[in-house]
């Protein structure tokens, strides 16, 4: 038997018996209407083939059930993970996602932002670019709408979710200095505060151990091309005098991708064992760090629990906007999990 077609809510609602107002309210929660309105409306859209255009409906109103995710770039899958658990938070708790990546590019992020504010959208989570991200154009989000960053914190003051970097780099120093020689830190190019809080810690931490911190900066323009940067970094080194230690820590695992590639193009055995002619450890958990070969030794950051807690932190601004109070939490921070594989 053919289910039956209607053009509007209007049709549909007649239908099904109930009024439009109250059909909304179905579909904006169907907790809030009663138990046998309810299942005459389900009972309907079970013969129907009815589907409302709730971005429509929802452009009409003074605040949309839509919320924005807002990444540098959909190529990393650390924000793959990050903003798929984000979006099944969102959807179960009955809002829906509306994702854009900037590409890394400050005028496309820019962009971003005047989209999502055409769109209506309730409140947004971002990952700001950071140092190359346009202050004027986050700052006209924050003021629009309440804004939750996680991975970098922005400079517009906005509440934030993100790695407790002095703890993770203090873990996996003093893991690497305990397992044999203290680590040489390679640095990133400082696009996000992340680098120069990870820097810091690491700095901090050989000083407690007692060990003298080695850095060495990457001799590269700024790019998001960390595996690129840490081949040729890794190049560099090895063509330059060759490895000032035997234990390299990365300050992420991106460019350690690329270290290790470089150092096995080289004929270097990566690994802790004695035979090995390099110790290499990362920062992150990558999804592909544990694919690597040897696996990649790292600190996992709480990937569910970012998610979880932005959309939590989010959803508390957007209740406080409504009801004129002031949020309890602008800040969660959180620690990572020193994670021992086979390359350090």
């Amino acid at each position: 038997m053919a289910k039956k077609s209607y053009k509007s809510m209007d049709d549909f609602a007649s239908a099904s018996g109930v009024s439009r107002p109250t059909l909304s309210k179905y579909f904006d929660d169907p907790s809030q209407i009663k138990e046998v309105t309810r299942k005459r409306i389900e009972a309907a859209l079970k013969k129907s083939n009815f589907e409302p255009n709730l971005f429509a409906r929802h452009l009409n109103r003074k605040r949309t059930r839509n919320i924005g995710i807002l990444v540098p770039t959909m190529s990393d899958p650390f924000y793959v993970q990050v903003v798929s658990l984000i979006e099944l938070e969102l959807r179960e708790k009955g809002f829906w996602p509306v994702q854009i990546s900037s590409h890394t590019r400050p005028e496309l992020e820019a962009e971003a932002v005047r989209t999502l504010l055409s769109l209506k959208v309730a409140g947004a989570i971002v990952a700001p670019l950071g140092a190359g991200s346009r202050r004027s154009a986050l700052e006209r989000l924050r003021d629009a709408i309440p804004v939750v960053c996680f991975d970098n914190p922005a400079d517009a003051d906005l509440p934030y979710v993100g790695n407790d970097n002095a703890q993770s780099m203090a873990a996996i120093v003093q893991y690497l200095c305990r397992s044999g020689e203290p680590p040489i830190f390679l640095e990133i190019p400082h696009m996000t505060e992340n680098a120069g809080e990870r820097q810091a810690g690491y700095r901090a931490t050989m000083a407690r151990e007692g060990h003298t911190p080695l850095v060495i900066d990457c001799d590269a323009p700024p790019s998001w091309e960390f595996e690129r940067l840490g081949y040729e970094q890794m190049q560099r080194i090895l063509a330059n005098g060759g490895l000032p230690g035997k234990t390299l820590l990365c300050a992420n695992d991106r460019f350690a991708f690329g270290a290790m590639a470089a150092a096995f193009a080289s004929g270097l055995k990566i690994g802790r064992n004695d035979a090995c002619d390099v110790r290499i450890a990362g920062h992150d958990d990558h999804p592909l760090s544990r694919y690597t070969c040897p696996s990649l030794t790292t600190m996992a950051q709480n990937a569910p629990e970012i998610a979880a807690k932005s959309v939590e932190l989010l959803l508390a601004h957007i209740e406080s906007e409504d009801d004129g109070t002031t949020p309890v939490t602008n800040k969660v921070i959180l620690e990572a999990t020193l994670v021992m594989r086979e390359s350090a």
